[in-house]
């Protein structure tokens, strides 16, 4: 499985990256906080503060979305997407 994660301004991605975890699907996936602090230190960003409402974003949808709050420091987006690929599926980026 992947991770992509992506940082968005207005609707354009300023900044992405995309991982390779060892997991197959998302169901297996132990530590999401871990993941998502890959994602942020290969970004260059703080971690955000990860709620439940993130981890059952991720373990429901694939998919969680931090704002400008969920950060300590201040940050020059509007928002970090991060999105778990599944082996073997490609991700269409939205239109």
């Amino acid at each position: 499985m992947r991770i992509w994660a992506t940082m968005r301004k207005g609707h354009r991605i300023i900044g992405e990256v995309t991982l390779q975890t060892n997991y197959q699907k998302r169901d297996q996936v132990e530590d999401w906080p871990g993941l998502i602090g890959e994602a942020c230190h290969a970004l260059d960003l703080s971690r955000p503060v990860i709620l439940q409402k993130h981890l059952k974003d991720m373990e429901r949808f694939s998919r969680s979305v931090f704002k400008a709050e969920d950060f300590m420091e201040p940050i020059a987006f509007d928002r970090l997407e991060i999105e778990a690929i599944p082996d073997g599926q490609t991700r269409k980026p939205p239109r």
